[in-house]
């Protein structure tokens, strides 16, 4: 599948980029490909590492904000 029938990247839940990204890094090791083609599916792969780093902080800032509001104290404080 081309670049340009892929879903867009905004589309992709984490799971989806990830794998995505690996297929990606993948066929660029593999060679083979032409200039124009290796460029366009390096483009491809940062959009879909942004994506996946942009979903990973959504998570941690889910989980950061769930942790704050417990009354639990922080273990690591002193």
């Amino acid at each position: 599948m081309s670049t340009a029938e892929r879903p867009p990247v905004d589309g992709l839940d984490y799971e989806q980029a990830r794998d995505e990204l690996t297929e990606v890094v993948r066929a660029l090791e593999v060679g083979g490909l032409s200039l124009d083609e290796s460029v366009a599916l390096w483009e491809r792969g940062e959009a879909l590492a942004r994506r996946c780093e942009d979903q990973l902080a959504g998570a941690r800032d889910r989980v950061e904000k769930v942790l704050g509001s417990t009354d639990a104290p922080d273990p690591t404080d002193p």
